[in-house]
């Protein structure tokens, strides 16, 4: 290096005090927000030297970087490097250089050229150290900034940004500005390697590269102006072009047929992303969302975001309803990262609307395609190709809308797709974060309780745009979204096959581990799900009142039950993700009112708080949103239904005897064997909110007295969990009532439902979710799980002493009319039930 890289000429001191008087004209208006890199960290790893890395030069980016590195204490760009001698005049380098004054070119170039004056500082000086330290300057994508129509349209995307275009961006989102450090990479690391001085500059110059890529995909969204490239790549791949020669010997077609028609499967699956529209939808969005919702609480966001630098995101949220998606990508592009690409069913390719839906990133699936060869493994590349790319995508592994409030049975389809992509291309790590979404009311509350009873789903259609007007005008209360701890493909993966890795780029057969891997990732996602819960004033609500015969209580009862149930979930074993709301009791109460779902009746003794009429049946699907953290202190209520006190041996038996049904339905964090000692901790916490007794000994449980405010709490309590105990008691009778062998499971399946139909008809309250299929196949094939049925050659279901043993512990928890009702009702269904098919 030589004495002309100096600042010592006036030149060179008079250029630095114009760059900061510039800077010093620029701050004026820009305001940013600094986001560390992965570690934590901002800027300066201990001892060296320093130079900071862009990607493209810009003025106002490095004016940017100078005032917040001086704020923080850091070295800064605009001033010599400190420990190169001779100096370099600046601490920063760029990749690209523009020239021209309209259009803007990239200055030919093969590598920066300080850079190369680094690494050939280093080469000559073998204890010198220089950390480079990649930033993002991104003015338009600062977390939580939400409003103005022309900050919108001037915000950062791909395209070359000209120097007026980049004023008015400054001038419009100046404020709105992120800088993004990263973490620092050592030159004399690289040159310790032995690749000599040119191989460490081209390879530091594309580890760059690629990184400055990463961290604009995971912001502003990835580069997809040529999706008849990415079509093309799909087609050109070697797994899609064996499914093309299988069609074409198949059906007697030429190659050239069936390379059209696996181009038309590209062209009705791929998104058509674009910057534009994304940003104009997202101005609209945030006037219509604050309409709807009011409110949207996040809930462990920052930590989500910490974990989420250098991988590609795969969302799997929870499905409760069609805002789910647009909630979802909304909240992630206010909070400055890229918006998912979201995998739609083929029903949501509307005329018009199933192309709008493409600009904002939508992918379109079939609902079953295992028969075509040809159009599963062009959508499995489509996959596999975008996660390559490190393009976020989200899709619901329930396959479909919950429409009783619980988490659904994952499905695998997608999963099983992700993994076999991300094996054929391992660039970047892949991350499955689960989402738990929760409403205070639903959109589509009056259409999931006609689906349940038995109505057709109703087709989309574009006729339902015309209930927007009324569905802008009514209350909905708030909407709520956590983020839950994700799950790294690379552990599951290692946790099967640890030489996996050796399948890169060539799985031609599925493993024996696939299918497996698949259930179990399925099965922690869900699970992650309902343990990143949100329970609002709704849910609250709904578990107090429905457990109630009238569905009504005096008010001083209802803010007591409020209060303990709030306790109940903070001070339980759920964990540190799940959160309740922070409303006192009188304001849950004051709430429900607000949405319309409760009323007041007068009486001189004391007002009595019910639900409002045709909304109990709406609201169990609130009570179900949180069920799974109310389930074990429920349970153990339910064993001082009948009786004041119990064994505590004999507890354990009972409680342990049903917890594996329980957590397969309602997807429990805790494997059977560690759940002694959640009874244990259960038992305990009962004891100290004043509802159990446990004796000197520890060896017995009592309740407190009947007729006190503990003993009325313990009973309402119980009867949260009594619809699912009567659903699986309703199983056991037809099965006892039948004996073994005597059905095979789909007549099984379908008695319990004609079973519990009839019993729920004859109820005063009648709510169609106690009678869904989905639920009885559960139990049923849990029970085959356990062990309790088996299947003989000819399909018929056999089973052993454990189903009557089952059914006797039933009379500890159902009442006696309840279950001679349920024995009474069981053999009607199966007399007027043909037998066979």
């Amino acid at each position: 290096m030589t004495a002309r890289h100096t600042r010592s000429t006036l030149g060179a001191r008079l250029l630095l005090r114009w760059q900061l008087f510039l800077r010093w004209l620029q701050g004026l208006w820009i305001k940013a927000q600094v986001l560390p890199d992965a570690d934590g960290a901002t800027g300066l790893p201990p001892g060296g030297s320093v130079c900071y890395v862009m990607a493209d030069y810009s003025l106002s980016s490095v004016l940017i970087l100078d005032e917040v590195c001086e704020d923080l204490g850091l070295d800064r760009p605009l001033y010599p490097m400190r420990g190169v001698d001779p100096g370099e005049p600046r601490a920063y380098a760029v990749l690209r250089r523009w020239k021209g004054a309209l259009v803007r070119r990239p200055v030919p170039r093969r590598n920066s050229e300080v850079l190369a004056r680094l690494v050939a500082h280093c080469e000559e000086h073998p204890d010198a150290e220089i950390h480079l330290v990649p930033v993002t300057v991104i003015v338009g994508r600062a977390p939580d900034k939400a409003d103005g129509f022309a900050k919108v349209l001037f915000s950062e995307d791909w395209e070359v940004m000209g120097r007026f275009r980049r004023l008015l961006g400054t001038i419009f989102n100046g404020r709105d500005t992120v800088v993004q450090f990263s973490r620092p990479i050592s030159l004399r690391r690289l040159l310790d390697e032995g690749d000599g001085a040119a191989r460490s500059l081209r390879k530091v110059s594309r580890i760059l590269r690629t990184h400055f890529r990463r961290v604009k995909t995971s912001v502003i969204g990835p580069d997809l102006s040529h999706r008849r490239t990415m079509v093309d790549r799909v087609i050109q791949s070697p797994a899609v072009r064996e499914a093309i020669a299988e069609k074409s010997r198949r059906e007697n077609l030429s190659v050239d047929e069936a390379t059209e028609q696996a181009r038309d499967y590209a062209l009705e699956i791929a998104a058509n992303y674009s910057y534009t529209f994304v940003r104009i939808a997202f101005f609209v969005l945030n006037w219509m969302l604050k309409k709807v919702y009011g409110e949207t609480r996040v809930y462990h966001f920052e930590r989500f975001r910490e974990q989420a630098l250098g991988r590609t995101i795969v969302y799997v949220p929870c499905h409760r309803s069609h805002a789910d998606y647009i909630l979802l990508s909304f909240l992630l592009y206010v909070r400055g990262l890229a918006i998912p690409h979201i995998a739609a069913g083929i029903n949501l390719n509307l005329p018009v609307v199933g192309s709008i839906m493409r600009m904002g990133g939508a992918f379109y699936l079939r609902r079953s395609f295992r028969s075509q060869k040809l159009y599963s493994a062009v959508f499995s590349e489509y996959v596999s190709q975008i996660l390559s790319e490190g393009v976020p995508v989200e899709y619901f592994i329930e396959g479909t809308r919950s429409r009783t409030g619980r988490v659904l049975p994952p499905k695998g389809g997608m999963l099983a797709m992700t993994v076999r992509g991300y094996l054929r291309h391992p660039v970047t790590p892949v991350m499955f974060q689960p989402v738990y979404i929760g409403y205070e009311k639903l959109l589509e509350g009056s259409a999931y309780t006609q689906e349940l009873a038995g109505a057709a789903k109703k087709k989309e259609s574009l006729l339902d745009f015309l209930k927007l007007p009324g569905i802008l005008r009514r209350q909905h209360g708030e909407a709520h979204v956590s983020f839950g701890r994700p799950v790294m493909l690379d552990e599951v993966l290692d946790a099967h096959d640890p030489d996996w890795r050796d399948l890169a780029g060539e799985l031609d057969e599925k493993p024996g581990w696939m299918t497996p891997m698949v259930n179990e990732l399925g099965d922690q996602i869900m699970r992650r799900i309902n343990a990143t819960a949100d329970v609002n004033p709704v849910n609250l609500l709904a578990t107090v009142l429905l457990a109630t015969p009238r569905h009504a209580l005096d008010e001083a009862t209802l803010r007591s039950q409020l209060e303990l149930y709030r306790n109940m979930i903070q001070g339980g074993p759920q964990g540190e993700d799940v959160t309740v709301t922070d409303l006192h009791p009188i304001q849950i109460i004051a709430r429900g009112f607000e949405l319309g779902l409760l009323e007041r009746v007068e009486h001189p003794l004391g007002d009595v708080i019910r639900i409002a009429p045709k909304e109990a049946v709406g609201l169990t699907w609130f009570r179900n949103n949180s069920q799974h953290l109310m389930v074990i202190p429920s349970l153990v209520a339910c064993c001082f239904l009948r009786q004041r006190g119990i064994q505590r041996e004999y507890l354990t038996r009972l409680t342990q005897d049903i917890y594996p049904y329980l957590r397969a339905e309602l997807f429990l964090p805790w494997p059977d064997e560690a759940f002694p000692e959640v009874l244990e901790r259960t038992l305990e916490q009962l004891h100290g909110l004043g509802l159990l007794e446990i004796s000197e000994d520890g060896k017995t449980v009592r309740r407190l007295e009947g007729g006190s405010l503990q003993a009325g709490q313990m009973s309402l309590l119980a009867r949260c969990m009594l619809p699912t105990l009567e659903r699986y008691y309703i199983t056991l009778a037809v099965l006892a009532k039948n004996g073994s062998g005597a059905l095979n499971r789909p007549e099984l399946e379908r008695l319990c439902i004609l079973t519990a139909q009839r019993i729920s008809m004859v109820q005063e309250f009648e709510a169609p979710e106690f009678y869904d299929h989905g639920l009885f196949k559960q139990f049923i094939q849990e029970l085959r799980n356990q062990g309790v049925l088996v299947s003989t050659a000819e399909n018929r279901i056999e089973f052993d002493d454990r189903v009557r043993r089952m059914s006797d512990d039933a009379r500890l928890f159902l009442e006696k009319g309840i279950r001679h009702g349920i024995i009474q009702v069981a053999p009607q269904a199966l007399r007027t039930t043909p037998q066979g098919n």
